[in-house]
C-alpha cells in the first residue's frame, strides 16, 4: 500500500495515483483559510492505519494459506505449466480433491467444502489477482475491526459466497477467495457509509468511492468473462454488506464483543439454514460425510464442463 508523501500515513487500498492522503489536503487548506469548522476534529488512530505490531497479521496469514495450498497443488499435480502459464488451470478431479465447492456433493454431505473452496485457486492469474486484492482490502478491514472481527466477517462472507455459488449452479465446481475478499469490499462499504468515525467525513470518500469502483468494475468483469463466479461474488458482497451493517449500527466498538459475537452466530445460522433448504430446492438428501466419488451425479468429471473461479 502506498504511503502520503507529506504525513507518511497509508493510503486506503485501491488509491491509485494519489500521493497526498485526505488529511493533509485538508490541513493545507485549513491553512490557507479555504476552510472553517466550529468543532475541533479529535486526535485518534485513523481506522486503516496499522498497529505499531512487529508480529504477522492475520492478513499475510490468509495470505500464505492460500499460496501454500497453490503450491501443495502445484507439487502434487506434477504439471510446472502451472507455473510457466498463468493460465494453465487445474482439472476438475485436482480441485474436487483439493476442496472445490461442487454444490451436489457438497449437498450430499461434504459441507466442509463451502469454506475450503475459499482457499483453492485455479491457476496462476487466479491466485495472483486474488491475493493483489486480498492485500489491499484484507489490511484495511483488519485495521479497522480487529483481529478475530475480521477473521470471523471473512470466513463467513467466504461461506455466503460459496452457499450462493451452489444455489445458482449445483454441478458445476466453484474455487476462489474474491468471494470471501467482495465481502470484505461490502463490509467495508457498510461500515464508511453507516460508521462514525473521528476523521471528516470528505476524509473517507475516497476510500468509499475506490471500493464502489472496485465492486463495479469486478462485478462487469464477471459477467463479461466466461468461467467467473458471480454468484459467488454477488452472494460474499451482500453477506458483508449485512455483517458491516450489522456491526456498524449494534456493535461498532471493539469492546461490543458479546454483541458482535451474538451478530455472527445469528448469521451463521441464518446461512446454515439457506444451505439446508438448498437440499431441499435441489431434491438432494441432506446427509452429513458422505464421499462424493461414488456418487451417481459423479460422471460430471468424465466430461469437460469447465470448472468457475471466484
Amino acid at each position: 500500500m502506498a504511503n502520503c508523501i507529506r504525513c507518511g500515513r497509508q493510503l486506503p487500498g485501491f488509491t491509485f495515483g494519489k500521493k497526498i492522503c485526505q488529511w493533509c489536503v485538508q490541513h493545507e487548506a485549513y491553512q490557507r483559510g479555504e476552510i472553517v469548522e466550529d468543532a475541533r476534529q479529535p486526535v485518534m488512530r485513523n481506522p486503516w492505519v496499522r498497529r505499531g505490531e512487529s508480529s504477522i497479521n492475520l492478513t499475510q496469514i490468509i495470505f500464505g494459506i492460500n499460496a501454500a495450498v497453490f503450491l501443495g497443488m502445484i507439487f502434487a499435480s506434477g504439471t510446472p505449466l502451472a507455473f510457466i502459464n498463468p493460465m494453465q488451470g487445474f482439472s476438475n478431479m485436482e480441485i474436487l480433491h483439493w476442496g472445490a465447492n461442487v454444490g451436489i456433493f457438497t449437498m450430499s454431505g461434504e459441507w466442509w467444502r463451502l469454506l475450503t473452496c475459499v482457499f483453492v485457486h485455479g491457476s496462476l492469474l487466479h491466485i495472483g489477482f486474488n491475493m493483489w486484492c486480498l492485500w489491499n482490502l484484507g489490511q484495511l478491514a483488519e485495521s479497522l475491526y480487529g483481529r478475530w472481527t475480521y477473521a470471523a466477517v471473512y470466513l463467513l462472507c467466504g461461506i455466503g459466497a460459496s452457499v450462493a455459488s451452489t444455489m445458482w449452479d449445483p454441478y458445476r465446481p466453484s474455487v476462489g477467495a474474491s468471494g470471501a475478499i467482495f465481502g470484505l469490499a461490502g463490509a467495508l462499504i457498510a461500515a464508511f457509509k453507516l460508521g462514525e468515525f473521528s476523521v471528516p467525513r470528505s476524509a473517507l470518500q475516497g476510500t468509499l468511492r475506490s471500493l464502489g469502483v472496485f465492486v463495479f468494475y469486478n462485478l462487469i468483469f464477471g459477467y463479461a468473462m466466461p468461467g467467473i463466479d458471480n454468484a459467488a461474488h454477488i452472494g460474499g458482497l451482500v453477506t458483508g454488506l449485512i455483517l458491516g451493517a450489522l456491526i456498524a449500527l449494534l456493535a461498532p466498538h471493539h469492546e461490543h464483543n458479546t454483541r458482535r459475537v451474538a451478530i455472527f452466530l445469528a448469521l451463521s445460522v441464518a446461512l446454515a439454514a439457506g444451505a439446508a433448504t438448498l437440499t431441499r430446492y435441489h431434491n438432494v438428501p441432506l446427509r452429513w460425510g458422505r464421499s462424493p466419488y461414488d456418487h451417481p451425479v459423479s460422471r460430471i468429471y468424465k466430461t469437460n464442463r469447465p470448472s468457475r473461479s471466484s
